[in-house]
Parts: C-alpha cells; sequence; structure tokens
C-alpha cells in the first residue's frame, strides 16, 4: 500500500509494525506530532500510551517497561532529550532494548524549531554519565523514517541496546509517498533475563550497580566487545557517483539530499563530484570513507556539509586521518544551498565550473 506520510506520522506507523508495545513521553516542538499520533493509534489497539510528567518520567517508564520485556519508544527533541540523559545511560548500562526518535532543533539552549542538526554531538558521544553508545539511524527521505523505525526495534532487541533515530525538523515535516507492507510481522524475539510475575525472575537483577570495582570492569568490557561487533557489521553508508570522484561530499539527513542534486549540478558544470551518506552515524561508516580514499588516493578532497558548527565534520576528520577534509555549515535552521555547496567546491579545487 501506497500513502502520503510525513515524516513524523511515518515514525509512529513504523513502530507499530514492528509491534511496538508502548509509548511515553512529552510533546515538544518539532517531535510534538509523534506523541500526538502515537496516543491517536495506539490506544485503540489495546497499546499502551502514557504521556508522562516529564522527560525524566519518560524515559523512567521506558526503562521499566524495557526491562519487563516489552517493545517501547519515544520522541523529544532538544531540551527534551537533554533531560533524559541520565535515564538514557543507565538504559545502555543495563542492556535494556528501547527506540529513542530526536528531531533535533536548533541551539544551544531552547533554540528554536528549525531544521538544525546540532544535536550530532549528544547523539553520537553519548550526553550521559559513562562510556556507553546508543546506535545512531539517519534516514533521508520518509520511506526511510518509516523502515529504519521498524529496523531500529529489530537491532535494539539484537543487541540490548537504545537506538536512537535522528531527524533533523524538515524531515520530519515534510511529506513523501511511501510504500507500506501490510503483511510485515513483527520479528520479537524471547527475552530470558525480562522482569515478570514468574517467581524465576526474582533471581534476575537489571541494574548499573557494581559495587564492586572488578564486577564493573568486566561488565564495561563486555560493553565495549559488544559496541565492537555493532561496529564491525552495522556500520552502513550510501555511495553516489564515487566511482570517479575527484571530490567526496558527505552528509546525512536533509543536507544529503540537497548534496545529491550538488553532485549533478556539478557533473553538469565540469567537476567530477560524488557523494558518501552514511545511514548509521553510530556506528560511524570509517570503512566506507577509508575505502573511497584508497581508491581513488589519499589527497581526494573531502567537503562535509551540515546543518551545526562541524560535529558531522569531526568524526569525518577523524574516519580519515590526515585527509583533506573541509567543511561547510548553515545554521539557526537554515539549510544550506545548491549554490553555496557549488561555491564552495569551486574554491577547493581552485576551478571554475563550465557553461
Amino acid at each position: 500500500m501506497r500513502k502520503l506520510l510525513k515524516g513524523n506520522e511515518a515514525i509512529v506507523l513504523g513502530s507499530l509494525a514492528a509491534g511496538c508495545d508502548a509509548c511515553f513521553g512529552c510533546p515538544i516542538v518539532p517531535a510534538s506530532e509523534i506523541m500526538d499520533l502515537a496516543a491517536l493509534y495506539y490506544l485503540p489497539l489495546g497499546k499502551i500510551f502514557i504521556q508522562a510528567e516529564s522527560e525524566a518520567a519518560a524515559i523512567s517508564m521506558l526503562y521499566g517497561g524495557s526491562a519487563s520485556g516489552l517493545r517501547v519508544f519515544t520522541a523529544s527533541s532538544g531540551s527534551g532529550i537533554s533531560l533524559m540523559q541520565d535515564g538514557i545511560s543507565c538504559a545502555a548500562g543495563a542492556e535494556l532494548p528501547m527506540v529513542l526518535v530526536d528531531v533535533m532543533r536548533a541551539g544551544p539552549g531552547a533554540g528554536n524549531c528549525g531544521a538544525e542538526q546540532s544535536g550530532y554531538f549528544q547523539a553520537v558521544k553519548g550526553g550521559g554519565q559513562g562510556s556507553y553508545h546508543l546506535i545512531v539511524l539517519v534516514p533521508n527521505s520518509v520511506q526511510e523514517i518509516y523502515q529504519m523505525s521498524i529496523d531500529a526495534f529489530d537491532l535494539a532487541d539484537r543487541y540490548r541496546i537504545p537506538v536512537l533515530i535522528l531527524l533533523d525538523a524538515d524531515l520530519a515535516r515534510m511529506a513523501e509517498p511511501v510504500e507500506i507492507n501490510e503483511e510485515i510481522a513483527a520479528k520479537k524475539i524471547e527475552k530470558p533475563w525480562k522482569l515478570d510475575t514468574d517467581p524465576g525472575s526474582n533471581e534476575i537483577w537489571i541494574t548499573t550497580v557494581c559495587p564492586d570495582f572488578d564486577e564493573m570492569e568486566n561488565h564495561l568490557l563486555r560493553l565495549e566487545e559488544k559496541y565492537r561487533e555493532i561496529a564491525d557489521h552495522e556500520a552502513k553508508a550510501d555511495l553516489y557517483r564515487t566511482d570517479d570522484a575527484e571530490i567526496l561530499l558527505s552528509g546525512y539527513g536533509i543536507t544529503s539530499r540537497i548534496l545529491r542534486s550538488a553532485v549533478d549540478l556539478l557533473r553538469t558544470r565540469g567537476i567530477r563530484a560524488g557523494l558518501i551518506r552514511p545511514k548509521t552515524v553510530w556506528p560511524f561508516p570509517e570503512k566506507d570513507f577509508q575505502n573511497i580514499l584508497e581508491r581513488l588516493g589519499k589527497d581526494l578532497p573531502v567537503l562535509a556539509v551540515e546543518m551545526s558548527s562541524g560535529q558531522y565534520a569531526e568524526d569525518v576528520k577523524r574516519s580519515i586521518p590526515g585527509a583533506n577534509v573541509s567543511f561547510l555549515a548553515r545554521r539557526g535552521g537554515n539549510l544550506p544551498t545548491e549554490e553555496e555547496i557549488m561555491e564552495k567546491v569551486q574554491k577547493i579545487l581552485n576551478r571554475e565550473l563550465s557553461e
């Protein structure tokens, strides 16, 4: 079935297709629609929806629901995600699967609800206490939002880890046709670690507290091993016209769609541009970047384009140390334009565009 959906609506329908049992959260623009639609869809289906009194309460409800074996999700933005950070780090430490959606807004602080990508560090580097990671998915179309909303629950359960879908406000609010598979079957798995009313579960402990130093260290070492496994198997990127590129453009979310158009325009004007678009930013698709430079040359110029002050570019530079990486940024809710990108490419290559 083909439906015209907004990105925010695709999140909710994807969660239902994935067999999500419960949604807890507080409305905050530009993610408010997700909570509104979850209330509309979940309750008539006999699923759980609770508008929590605060973001701290919402993430605690997710913690409890996940510990009981339910598939759970929430959505928020900006300062709302900030208020959840303690609970998110606890869920990561306790290895509780859950899905989080962050529809980023401009910042710092309350900022505004324009399309910015300034929540990148918060999502990828971890805003809570301790050493932990989330899997962070970055769709660039409403179709991908729908599909990644399904995939997120499977990844969360497979690795017992919180998964975050990172959106900019334009993707969340734009509408596009989406192919919906009405016959999809949720891939729920057994969770022998869950707590329930069976007296046997009294022997199960779900906690992040390890008073013994050696026990704590062993727990962290096991988490690090899991993160290495995720990095080896789940880092993903999409390549476009990179076979003969003389300059490589890179960005995620709505920015990557503008970059794809810029690549086509640059090609018509005599510059062989290519695009690498991450589908995950943790784990970051380092090997994809490295493979392109190994094939096309270590001196290949790379331009990272983002709607934040170099947050994404930092990971690009880290992935290909010593490479010639520049970045172009817009801020405050403004999108980069094809013309700005083409002008920046001209400066990097020190060449005029052909007519």
